[in-house]
């Protein structure tokens, strides 16, 4: 046995690593996890995160405590379970996505918060800098946009003679705002039609199907909580109208969609348990620099490619990470 567990058995607490703030006697260092799908949309993230921190000698119900809390999609809980970690007194919150941040950071100045992955952090206020983020937040960002044009490329290369596309995007996400002026742009200066829709909630998702029947040959998904939570809906109905569709996260594969292409979010959420590490050992989050996604998975679904007619060409498939069949 190593000597911080023999010592942590026998309930010594100066054998914990230093919190980010006072422990109260007795209480174990307790992570709020705010996720912002649900529990088994996550739950290959959460398992990342949790190994990770088992790894660097965080055990959870032994030397550390996690308490979890899921939006379910719904943008408009994240105040509340965030006002609910703060009540907790919590060391630490883990969340992702740039409203869940936003909606954390503005709950507490105090709390360290570590985001798997933000989109445009500095340009939505949620740190200073990247190499310096000042106050209470850090974690690992993406630039959406960036991505957005290699995800196009993808499609294009997927779908021979695409003409017109369809965008996706949640309209009260910024960041998927952002993404979707992208695409609607580079679509444009490929000469390719291009018609936006906007959704808020759940129930925008199949009118929105009714607007753009016949007006494209393949559908993009902005990919966010909403769309996350609602992905077997939305790739229902776009089998149904037999759109190839493109977003950024496996599990929309997975689900029947035909491919993504995006950073790896159990590498993401594995590299975030060593900010929380780091935090609980003394460190300070505006202190830790921001860091970029260094793996970016491409998934391909060729039952859902055969059954919408695609032949996906070998050079492709040589260069797809994970391929559903």
């Amino acid at each position: 046995m190593r000597r911080r567990e023999f010592i942590t058995l026998l309930g010594g607490a100066a054998a914990w690593p230093l919190a980010a703030h006072a422990q109260q006697p007795g209480k174990l260092p307790t992570i709020g996890y705010l996720g912002a799908t649900t529990p088994s949309t996550e739950s290959q993230r959460v398992a990342a995160l949790v190994q990770r921190l088992r790894e660097l000698g965080w055990i959870e119900s032994r030397n550390l405590t996690i308490e979890y809390r899921y939006a379910e999609g719904r943008s408009e809980r994240y105040a509340e379970l965030a006002a609910e970690f703060v009540r907790l007194n919590v060391d630490v919150i883990v969340t992702y996505g740039t409203p869940a941040v936003a909606a954390t950071k503005q709950a507490t100045a105090v709390i360290p918060i570590v985001f798997a992955v933000a989109g445009d952090p500095i340009g939505s206020g949620l740190v200073a800098s990247l190499p310096r983020p000042g106050g209470n937040v850090t974690g690992l960002s993406l630039q959406k946009t960036d991505v957005a044009d290699k995800r196009l490329e993808l499609l294009r290369e997927t779908v021979p003679g695409l003409r017109g596309l369809a965008v996706m995007a949640n309209a009260g996400s910024p960041v998927s705002v952002l993404e979707m002026r992208e695409v609607e742009a580079t679509a444009h200066r490929l000469g390719q039609e291009v018609a936006t829709f906007e959704i808020r909630r759940a129930e925008d998702i199949a009118p929105t199907f009714d607007a753009l029947k016949g007006r494209a040959d393949a559908l993009y998904v902005c990919g966010d909580p909403l769309v996350d939570t609602n992905r077997v809906r939305i790739i229902t109905l776009a089998l149904a109208a037999r759109l190839p569709s493109m977003s950024d996260f496996p599990e929309y594969v997975e689900a029947g969609g035909l491919m993504s292409y995006g950073p790896n979010f159990p590498d993401l959420f594995r590299r975030a348990a060593g900010y929380v590490d780091k935090i609980l050992r003394g460190a300070k989050p505006g202190d830790i620099p921001v860091e970029q996604p260094t793996k970016f998975d491409l998934v391909i679904n060729l039952i859902t490619a055969k059954a919408l007619g695609l032949d996906v060409s070998p050079t492709l498939l040589a260069r797809t990470d994970n391929v559903i069949e």
